[in-house]
């Protein structure tokens, strides 16, 4: 054992569904196997799947305990015999889809190789992963900014590269979570233009300062579809982030003609109704976007630290008060991510 680990480790675990069934407690510390690295965690920050999987709504037949969590940042401290991949002392970020390294992940992995479940989750203080399957962090960002990158960032970059982004394109983006915004900064970067939606005056003020160049009220123009290509020089948003899921007709309604739309979430629920001639008529190409592999992960990170690029963190939490930074995101008053501090 690693003069930097100990024989046990906090750990937040969900003793059932609900977020008052999350507990502190102690669980032996992992030792890496063959290929592994050992990793004291530093930072975390929370996604929806994993409110969604706390609550019993994603993963209805998941047996408790578990540890919840799927991302994070921190510090090797141990490596197993033969590991050249990192050493004592770097900093790195755990791979969400883990065994995923690039091109399409196999049915397999994508249903038993994700961290926070069916793996076990990021909010305990060490965990071990296979060296393939954890990037270096960028070193301009903090720890928790760090951990701001799995899920969100990774998948905010797949939408827009599976989209085609280019100069002069509208981008649309559903919500201030964390994808969206991050889909907001990256399509700056790639010379998009960006419409943002919400619910909030103060958070689309927020979102505008991020570089939004129009933004629409949500809850004042619940259709907002037509209001959207309006919006956008009448043609529509080449790129729909569709974070709602429940929302894919009206995003169908506000993208051009040949336009992309990346569904990649569902804060609004799991089903809804479209009428096929949305898909047709206009000739759009709908997708789903499940993160993205290890080699994409590293081209964003490359992007990132070129940029200078800052994730935008909402609050910040410490470890045994994880319960309230899930209350934060459940009734939607976070801009951006939500950390949880080591």
């Amino acid at each position: 054992m690693s003069d930097d680990s100990k024989a046990t480790m906090r750990a937040v675990e969900a003793g059932g569904f609900g977020l008052d069934k999350l507990r502190l407690v102690e669980r032996p510390t992992p030792r890496p196997g063959p290929g592994e690295i050992l990793v004291r965690v530093k930072a975390a920050t929370l996604n929806y799947r994993d409110l969604a999987i706390l609550k019993g709504s994603y993963k209805p037949d998941l047996k408790p305990p578990f540890v919840p969590g799927s991302d994070a940042a921190g510090t090797v401290v141990e490596a197993a015999p033969g590991v050249s991949r990192f050493k004592v002392g770097d900093r790195v970020v755990p791979t969400y889809t883990q065994g995923w390294t690039s091109g399409l992940p196999t049915p397999e992995q994508r249903a038993g190789r994700t961290l926070g479940v069916p793996l076990t989750g990021v909010l305990q203080e060490y965990v071990a992963v296979p060296a393939e399957d954890a990037v270096a962090a960028p070193a301009h960002l903090t720890d928790i900014e760090a951990a701001t990158l799995p899920i969100a960032a990774l998948t905010a970059w797949s939408t827009l590269q599976e989209g085609g982004v280019k100069p002069g394109d509208w981008v649309l983006v559903e919500g201030t979570g964390g994808v969206a915004l991050f889909a907001l900064q990256f399509a700056k970067l790639a010379g998009a233009r960006v419409l943002a939606l919400s619910s909030s005056e103060d958070k689309l003020a927020r979102a505008r300062d991020l570089g939004a160049d129009a933004t629409i009220n949500y809850r004042e123009v619940p259709e907002w579809g037509a209001a959207a290509k309006a919006a956008t020089d009448g043609r529509g948003a080449d790129i729909v982030v569709e974070t709602a899921g429940t929302t894919l007709p009206q995003a169908l309604q506000a993208v051009a003609f040949g336009g992309f739309v990346g569904v990649i979430g569902f804060v609004g629920g799991y089903r809804t109704e479209v009428d096929v001639r949305q898909l047709i008529g206009p000739m759009v190409r709908v997708q789903g976007i499940a993160v993205g592999s290890r080699t994409r992960f590293e081209a964003m990170n490359r992007a990132i630290a070129a940029h200078g690029l800052k994730p935008v963190v909402e609050q910040v939490f410490p470890l045994e008060r994880t319960a309230d930074a899930f209350a934060l995101m459940e009734r939607g008053g976070h801009f951006g991510k939500i950390g949880v501090a080591f």
